[in-house]
């Protein structure tokens, strides 16, 4: 059964009423209800009772992705508003260690630039022209194979859903970074874990053969890791680059290494994105080095 409703009243324009029977339309209130009733029976009232009681049965739950209604939440920081109200300090009189944060902030410049921003009130460049060329004569890579993001969340969440359909299977490294397990159950992606060995070194044959039976779409590592330290060697990484899937290397903290960024392999592995960041090193945000 078809139902049409139309809403009429003193003030505004309604449309002409064509000529009913009582048999299929009902009037109440300056509502007016049509219904094209079945071919062999006769039409059946629609009551606003059973209308009310249609929409109180939804909650707010029911329109989220089943999914995420079962995705354990993830565990955020606290930032220093709410320690310093548990904690009955003053924020500059807390040393934050718990995100790995720069505890000094950005340097005095960064604030001389922000407060010398010519058109504050206007969008930025969405793609980040001067910001990538600046990246580019800093990294010595090229501004085309660079993206600038809000944060390495986004840019992780980014990659997934350039990626991964539902359903899909990434491999994860633990003890690592959560992030990626946690984006990977957002974007109903399907992780499977190769724990590192008990020097937090990375079980590269037990990924080849998680990649050769499971057919994953793509691998998170981070170099160093997090929370370890650990290195990924050039001979790990290779023999994982030469696997059939997408490789995300994450170097977050690669200043506090001592070793160069492999930034510049993107241009030579089709399957290489690399994640850099300033909030550790500067205090600042967060860049992407893509293929």
């Amino acid at each position: 059964m078809g139902v049409i409703d139309l809403f009429c009243n003193t003030s505004s324009l309604c449309l002409d009423r064509p000529k009913l029977s009582p048999s299929c339309c009902s009037l109440r209130r300056s509502r007016m209800t049509f219904m094209t009733p079945p071919a062999a029976s006769a039409a059946t009232p629609v009551k606003e009772d059973d209308q009310q009681e249609c929409g109180s049965s939804l909650s707010g739950d029911s329109f989220i992705r089943p999914h995420l209604r079962k995705l354990a939440p993830y565990q955020p920081i606290l930032p220093f508003e709410v320690l310093s109200t548990r904690l009955g300090r003053k924020p500059e009189d807390i040393v934050k260690l718990d995100a790995n944060e720069n505890p000094y902030g950005p340097p005095p410049e960064v604030f001389e630039a922000l407060g010398s921003m010519r058109f504050p009130y206007i969008y930025p460049d969405p793609e980040s022209r001067r910001l990538r060329a600046a990246l580019a004569e800093d990294s010595g890579l090229e501004s085309d194979y660079i993206l600038a993001g809000c944060g390495a969340d986004e840019l992780i969440d980014l990659i997934m859903r350039c990626v991964l359909e539902p359903g899909d299977k990434i491999v994860d490294c633990p003890p690592t970074f959560t992030m990626y397990e946690f984006d990977a159950g957002v974007n109903a992606a399907v992780v499977i874990k190769v724990p590192r060995k008990s020097d937090f070194s990375l079980d590269v044959k037990r990924i080849v053969e998680v990649v050769e039976q499971e057919k994953p779409k793509c691998i998170f590592l981070t170099s160093p890791n997090n929370p370890d330290g650990s290195i990924i060697d050039d001979e790990a990484l290779l023999q994982i680059l030469n696997l059939p899937i997408l490789v995300v290397l994450d170097e977050a903290y690669i200043e506090f290494s001592g070793l160069k960024s492999r930034m510049r392999w993107v241009k030579k592995f089709e399957n290489l994105i690399v994640l850099r960041t300033f909030s550790k090193r500067a205090g600042i945000f967060f860049y992407l080095s893509k293929s």
